[in-house]
């Protein structure tokens, strides 16, 4: 009697193992997370022409994420490698905006190459940082 209560537990430890290896293959009920974020101008392009956005205009980005309910976008911007502006827009209560220039270092046009980034700040009070989610990269005509 005891070898057949031994044996039944063998064979429920061993179909536990087989169960928790199916669930960890399939993703161990785990959901991923999908997040993206495109550059949308809100003006008409430049009349040269190009599809790029022009030093003073005004863009906004499309986003997209499951990871959060609270996103933010950060945008950078640089000329010849140097930072000329940098902003943070929250998301969640519908699109903003960033006006490209202005600022004392990016003053008087010039070309720059910006990267909004699709931020996820949840995680900051849990792990001290900020998780970016997706990005874009564009170039700024002067």
């Amino acid at each position: 009697m005891l070898r057949n209560i031994a044996r039944q537990g063998s064979i429920v430890a061993v179909l536990l193992l087989v169960t928790a290896s199916v669930a960890l293959a399939a993703g161990g009920g785990k959901s991923s997370s999908s997040s993206s974020i495109s550059l949308q101008l809100m003006a008409a392009p430049t009349t040269s022409g190009s599809s790029n956005p022009s030093y003073g205009q005004a863009v906004t980005f499309n986003v997209s994420t499951n990871a959060t309910s609270q996103p933010f976008v950060h945008l950078k911007c640089s000329q010849n490698g140097t930072l000329v502006y940098e902003g943070w827009q929250s998301w969640w209560n519908g699109p903003q905006s960033f006006t490209l220039g202005g600022t004392t270092a990016w003053q008087g046009g010039g070309a720059a190459d910006c990267t909004a980034y699709l931020e996820n700040w949840d995680s900051y009070s849990k792990n001290g940082k900020i998780t970016v989610l997706a990005s874009t990269t564009f170039h700024v005509d002067a």
